[in-house]
């Protein structure tokens, strides 16, 4: 026996020193590229710019063969923020990009869209850790030039509402670690310790999430031999993690059901129900908003507008209404350009390198040519995910300021139940007949109360947001129509859903009902035409407990089967803008061939540095 753990100890020695020389080759900046963050590229923040030619001129510049610059290093398909960041990180590496939207006004699920006066945010509701010396936030300010300004939302930031929305009980999630643990413990007396227990485990499992960034970066034999002696699991308290769901963990932490539900309550910012969710994602998550939220000031929008200038400054170009037909692929099986249909011609554009941010299913089932699509390295890819869950949406226009309204800026998770796995499931399990009086949870929230320049801009006028989720079956029979012309049975069940959740919101918000001015919905089809989403997904594919599996997560790696094809965005790493920036971050890393999270954490301690000398 002690001979048998003597060689165990001996084995995992062995791989701890072979990881480490690994992770050390991987973790150092190498390569002929200039890094994109060798020096610190913020500068004084200029005037919000509300002139719309002014704005037309950088977001909706639209396809053309004489538009697109000679002598391309790298096409991107897609201008989502995976698919803008990780042209800004090339960009800044002397690299000539093109990034082709299909949509007509670039930014993905950054992009706004203007109806009757109001402006509305599509996919941007709140980030956290945007405080000044975060590595994230210098990362944004680097990749936007430090233009992109952030506002505070109030604390608290986030209200969960179980039951009625009026009647039912309502727990806050407030601003700063210690102001977040102390909230949750006067509202659940007697659960202190399980909350520490919690939200330490949350921290030490959050805290790992560079081991997901390690695994893509490592070969990918190392990953598969850890996993199979349980090592990783032994060393990577993410990785330990992540086989557990968000439901059996918190189940082992309180017997309170309202508490429960709290510890959960976030699970829809990235789409999986707490009982098929992995606890490392979710951790991530909480852990992310510890500090509370920010909001783009000047919207959404902000964050395309100050990273479409900085490449074309280095000789590329952002073109919409740029509709990828399909990747070009020679007869060696390499990727060298895409097909871009203009009207009823195509062109062809060609360039040593192709990006996709158009999600994992789009790239390998739609845009490679048919003979690459049924290659076993493309399948086995494509059978370890599924599709993620649609979205619903509702916009509201309204004419009043936030003060007259009302309107703050937090965010409200309206709960039908507080068994939250079992209400979703009841949802899911309906017919789309049913579903609309089942709808589970309303996400409600006031772009226009967070965002302190909106005033400037839309005097005397409001918005709101909601979201909640939807299968894309119930909606499948109307995919080939157009937008707006899928007739009458379809409108009838948009508004089926519409009228329900309608009702709530106009249970929370009475003052409201002779103020509305403008009110458009949007389905999972809405998602597919607008963003490209095939079967109208809000954050890629699914993150389910499979997919954060090592082997998945490494597998699921920038790199394709494909030679000089490769995957940026959420698909490439996780959900959620944060998720898409790290997606184009670990792309961006292995086309210039050195490791990005280094450079960008050695830039971030010269600037704190730099900050803690200016304050002394």
């Amino acid at each position: 026996m002690m001979m048998m753990m003597m060689w165990l100890y001996l084995l995992l020695l062995a791989a701890l020193l072979l990881l480490a020389a690994l992770v050390a080759g991987a973790l150092k900046p190498r390569g002929a590229s200039r890094s994109p963050f060798r020096a610190d590229s913020r500068r004084p923040p200029a005037p919000l710019v509300t002139d719309p030619d002014a704005r037309k001129k950088v977001l909706k510049q639209v396809f053309s063969r004489d538009k697109v610059p000679d002598n391309l290093d790298a096409i991107v398909i897609g201008s989502g923020y995976g698919g803008l960041a990780v042209a800004v990180l090339l960009s800044k590496a002397g690299k000539r990009v093109l990034v082709l939207e299909q949509h007509g006004k670039a930014g993905g699920c950054c992009h706004t869209f203007n109806e009757k006066g109001f402006e509305f945010d599509v996919g941007i509701h709140y980030v956290g850790q945007m405080d000044g010396d975060s590595v994230l936030r210098i990362m944004i300010d680097q990749l936007t030039d430090g233009q992109l300004q952030w506002a505070k939302m109030e604390s608290p930031f986030d209200i969960v509402i179980l039951g009625d929305p009026n009647e039912g009980k309502r727990y806050y999630l407030n601003s700063g670690e210690k102001e977040y643990v102390e909230g949750l413990k006067k509202q659940f007396p007697g659960e202190d310790a399980n909350i520490d227990r919690y939200l330490a485990l949350v921290k030490r499992t959050a805290e790992r999430i560079h081991h997901m960034a390690i695994a893509k970066m490592v070969p990918l034999p190392l990953v598969r031999f850890l996993q199979w002696t349980g090592m990783l699991a032994l060393i990577s308290p993410f990785f330990r993690m992540a086989s557990k769901s968000v439901s059996e963990v918190v189940a082992e932490y309180t017997k309170n059901e309202d508490l429960r539900a709290m510890f959960s309550y976030i699970f829809p910012t990235y789409g999986v129900i707490p009982a098929e969710s992995s606890f490392s994602l979710h951790a991530v998550l909480v852990e992310h908003f510890l500090g509370g939220g920010w909001y783009p000031q000047g919207g959404a929008s902000e964050i395309v507008f100050h990273s479409i200038p900085i490449i074309e400054e280095a000789g590329g170009a952002v073109l919409t209404k740029a509709p990828v037909e399909r990747i070009l692929v020679n007869s060696q099986g390499k990727a060298y350009g895409v097909t871009v249909k203009k009207g009823k011609k195509t062109v062809n554009i060609c360039a040593p390198v192709v990006i996709s941010d158009a999600g994992i299913f789009n790239t390998y089932e739609r845009l490679l040519p048919e003979e690459l699509q049924v290659l076993p390295e493309i399948q086995m890819h494509l059978s370890m995910i599924h599709h993620g869950i649609g979205g619903l949406s509702i916009f509201i226009g309204l004419n009043g300021s936030k003060e007259e309204l009302g309107l703050e800026a937090k965010n409200y998770y309206i709960y039908q139940d507080n068994d939250l796995d079992k209400a979703f499931v009841s949802y899911f399990n309906s017919s789309r007949e049913t579903a609309p009086k089942k709808i589970p949870l309303l996400y409600i929230a006031s772009p226009s109360a967070k965002d302190p320049l909106w005033e400037k801009r839309y005097p005397g006028k409001s918005t709101l947001i909601v979201l909640a989720v939807a299968k894309y079956e119930w909606f499948e029979e109307w995919k080939e129509e157009k937008v707006t012309k899928r007739g009458t049975e379809y409108e009838s069940l948009k508004n089926t859903f519409v009228d329900n959740m309608m009702d709530t919101i106009l249970k929370f918000y009475p003052q409201i009902k002779d103020r509305i001015e403008y009110i458009s919905a949007g389905t999972p089809l809405t998602n597919s035409h607008y963003i490209g989403s095939p079967r109208g997904e809000m954050y890629g594919a699914e993150h389910s407990i499979s997919r954060l599996q090592a082997d998945v997560a490494a597998k699921m790696r920038p790199q394709t089967p494909v030679p000089n094809l490769y995957l940026t965005g959420q698909d490439a790493f996780l959900g959620g803008f944060p998720g898409a920036l790290h997606g184009a971050l670990v792309c961006a890393s292995a086309i210039l061939q050195r490791n990005l999270y280094v450079d960008i954490l050695w830039l971030s301690r010269k600037i704190k540095a730099e900050n803690t000398k200016k304050s002394n």
